[in-house]
């Protein structure tokens, strides 16, 4: 061989298995599938900012299309409520739900969307992303081959509609209403008929007074099911739900299967939609409110004192039952606990003074 030539080939393949990586990498793609627990056009939680299909946009544009994700509301592909299993199998890469949906597989779960009395955005985002809370909600999935990760966040909640005013704690004997979660277990001590249905079916339910009650989330979201049409008292306090996490729920093979930086693009884009969601909310709510208010007639009000009592004290043995009766929730249990009252010492100082300064 010319001498040349042998050199020239030589450098070749010297450069050869350092750019082949790179060019490999560059040319990888995917494209995944995500289910949704709730239905075709749902503000917040299928469309608008911060919204699951919007954090699919996110994905393809800043990876530049290396990941595409097909985004399926709920009854476009399968039923609302049963992404979980759907990711599990690995028939979808991903859904996006609410992990108190998952109660009856995974007890511990619901700790990972909201708890009574328990933190509020801040201090919800704080345990997961600053407090050991993602790494417990990992802990909890991984057995099952599946990871999660926040994507939104309704911030604090209306207690919800019902069709005749609440003055007591009797008025919640016998009443049937819509509540998921933890809430639901504290309603049912009260002697509630708690019912889970999806958000498509709560209006025509408490229309033709199959429930007497129903929470679903706020003002926005509630206008647009027109539960106004179906029951006149609206309350609040938030007590049921401080805060409302969005999950985006995936496969644990598929988000092996991506490289680091798909990975980093998946996780900061479910991070900027958590906040663009919340925001979102923050921002439509008040005008929601108003309107229902002044032109529909709603009665809007806050809870009794004593019942906010009974449901905090309620709340309390619920939370306690849980923990007894599993270990993983437990050590999940303990662990929001720990922060949440360390987390309401700064709130002390901080957050409740200014909110208690006259308007």
């Amino acid at each position: 061989m010319d001498r040349r030539k042998f050199l020239a080939a030589g450098a070749t393949m010297a450069v050869a298995p350092l750019a082949a990586p790179s060019v490999a990498h560059a040319q990888t793609s995917f494209n995944w599938k995500m289910t949704n627990a709730y239905g075709p056009g749902s503000p917040f939680y299928v469309e608008g900012p911060g919204s699951p299909t919007d954090f699919c946009k996110k994905v393809e544009a800043m990876s530049d299309g290396r990941l595409k994700i097909q985004h399926f509301a709920a009854g476009e592909l399968i039923p609302a409520l049963e992404g979980f299993d759907a990711v599990r199998s690995g028939a979808v890469e991903m859904n996006a739900a609410n992990a108190y949906f998952w109660a009856g597989k995974i007890p511990a779960a619901q700790y990972f969307t909201t708890v009574p009395f328990g933190l509020n955005f801040q201090g919800m985002n704080a345990w997961l992303y600053h407090g050991g809370g993602m790494e417990l909600w990992d802990e909890l999935y991984a057995p099952l081959g599946l990871k999660a990760l926040p994507m939104g966040n309704t911030g604090v909640q209306m207690t919800g509609w019902f069709r005749k005013p609440i003055e007591s704690v009797a008025d919640f004997q016998n009443l049937k209403m819509r509540i998921p979660g933890l809430a639901g277990k504290v309603y049912a001590k009260l002697g509630v008929d708690v019912k889970l249905l999806p958000g498509g079916e709560i209006f025509p339910a408490l229309e033709r007074g199959v429930i007497d009650a129903a929470e679903f989330v706020g003002p926005y979201q509630d206008r647009r099911l027109g539960l106004q049409n179906a029951a006149k008292y609206y309350y609040t306090t938030g007590w049921h739900e401080p805060s409302n996490v969005t999950e985006l729920l995936i496969g644990k093979v598929a988000w092996d299967s991506l490289p680091a930086d798909l990975q980093a693009i998946v996780s900061t884009a479910a991070m900027a939609c958590n906040l663009e969601s919340h925001t979102w909310c923050e921002a439509n709510n008040a005008a929601a409110l108003k309107d229902l208010v002044e032109n529909s007639g709603v009665i809007a009000g806050v809870l009794p004192e004593d019942v906010v009592a009974e449901l905090r004290k309620v709340t309390e043995e619920v939370l306690a039952e849980g923990a007894a009766a599993d270990p993983a929730t437990k050590k999940v249990h303990d662990a929001f606990m720990a922060f949440r009252a360390e987390h309401r010492e700064w709130a002390a100082i901080s957050e409740k003074p200014y909110h208690n300064l006259p308007a």
